[in-house]
């Protein structure tokens, strides 16, 4: 499964550049641009994707010590040595400061016949490492998508409920302006318009606290995004469910899930370190070959020259016959482990299936209370509408029309919270299934 490759595109990495080099400038940005730019920008996903390099170099016969070895050699060393030599023929040899020189070239391969299968393994394991590299950098693919995601819809949802606030403040305008001219008119009085002017400024106050809050959440985007803090970014986004979810395909797909498949890999992995160690009781066989030149001379003595070339060739047999006992003991260290990530396995998967019933709980809930508060939020706004028009009428008084605000305004709460969390429980459920995509 390689994620990465769906994100990267052209269009992305201009959108990229556009808002990196313009930090002070609006932009607007959709929730395909802020995946695109977060998993080109975040340092993990770079490591994660730096690590399958390093194991794809890494997977290699010669790593793995299936290619023979050359090596070269070049030694030669002049010495002055006093000489005092008593020959049987009588001859003697007194000398002092005698010149020899002694001189070594030759280059030798090895090439492992047999080491009871540790080449084979060894192989395999490098390979089964490279594609848990791939596994664990898709792991990270995925919560980069879907913190990106949670937090694109956090600013959503809070954008969502300044309309809200800002209707309810145009009706206060409404409501004080009404007041202003029935009190001119004589037929208000100063209660009703102190009242009213406060009742629009704490709701000027409150917008101005909900901008602060998204503020904040898009600063928490920029993070996630790995953009200057100083960066002006403009999100125009509603927030919509996939009400399409099943729970038998969820609970199917949890298996294919990178984190799972790392997991099986690292069993798999385990099982080839018991069997390389398995193969450290068998005898190593090498074969050795190569060229060797020896030239020895001195200036005085018995000999004053000896040179000696040629090939060689050998076989080297290594039979371990005891080793203290490390051998077993690794060997048994090695199945502990394979069943310690077999356990570990068994973790992940229990986890993934409490993380998602909860979210599937969620989910159904949260689906079942938006139809409900879709219609309550219908109704507020219509009754706020009423009361305006008679309070307008005079039929109805400032206490009516500030109890009619606060439930439209409460509903719309609610209705944006509902629409969040059940977007939530959605993000969790898709990516526990690795179903999630921009």
């Amino acid at each position: 499964m390689n994620i990465s490759l769906k994100y990267i595109s052209l269009f992305s990495f201009s959108a990229m550049l556009l808002l990196a080099n313009n930090g002070f400038a609006q932009q607007q940005i959709t929730l395909s641009q802020a995946v695109e730019i977060a998993l080109k920008n975040n340092l993990d996903i770079q490591i994660a994707k730096n690590n399958i390099t390093a194991a794809s170099i890494n997977n290699h016969i010669g790593v793995a010590g299936g290619l023979p070895t050359v090596t070269g050699a070049v030694v030669t060393n002049e010495q002055l040595t006093g000489l005092n030599q008593e020959l049987s023929n009588g001859t003697i040899t007194n000398r002092t400061s005698v010149a020899s020189n002694n001189s070594n070239i030759g280059f030798t391969a090895t090439m492992m016949l047999y080491n009871g299968g540790r080449v084979l393994a060894t192989k395999k394991r490098l390979e089964e490492l490279q594609h848990l590299s791939q596994d664990q950098l898709n792991v990270s693919i995925q919560g980069v998508i879907s913190d990106v995601m949670l937090k694109y819809y956090m600013v959503v949802q809070q954008q969502n409920f300044i309309a809200t606030l800002k209707q309810s403040i145009e009706v206060s305008k409404q409501k004080l302006e009404l007041i202003e001219a029935r009190r001119s008119a004589g037929m208000s009085n100063d209660a009703e318009l102190f009242q009213a002017q406060l009742d629009l400024n704490a709701q000027n106050q409150a917008l101005q606290s909900q901008n602060i809050i998204i503020e904040q959440a898009k600063d928490d985007l920029l993070r996630s995004l790995v953009m200057p803090p100083n960066s002006e970014i403009i999100i125009k986004d509603t927030i919509i469910v996939d009400k399409a979810l099943q729970w038998e395909n969820i609970q199917v797909s949890l298996k294919n899930h990178p984190s799972l498949l790392s997991a099986e890999t690292q069993i798999g992995i385990n099982k080839i370190i018991e069997r390389e160690v398995e193969a450290r009781r068998y005898p190593t066989v090498n074969l050795n070959t190569g060229y060797n030149y020896t030239r020895s001379q001195s200036a005085a003595g018995f000999t004053l020259l000896n040179q000696q070339y040629g090939p060689f060739l050998g076989v080297n047999v290594s039979v371990p016959i005891y080793t203290g006992t490390n051998n077993i003991r690794q060997i048994q260290v090695a199945k502990v482990n394979t069943e310690n990530a077999r356990l570990q396995k068994e973790v992940v998967l229990q986890n993934f299936r409490n993380t998602a019933a909860k979210a599937w709980e969620s989910y159904t809930a949260t689906l079942s209370l938006i139809d409900a508060e879709q219609q309550n939020y219908a109704l507020a706004e219509k009754l706020l509408n009423v009361i305006t028009q008679r309070f307008q009428l005079g039929q109805a008084t400032i206490i009516d029309i500030k109890q009619a605000q606060q439930s439209f305004e409460n509903s719309g709460y609610r209705l944006n919270n509902l629409s969040y969390n059940v977007k939530v429980a959605e993000i969790t459920l898709k990516q526990l299934a690795s179903q999630l995509s921009n």
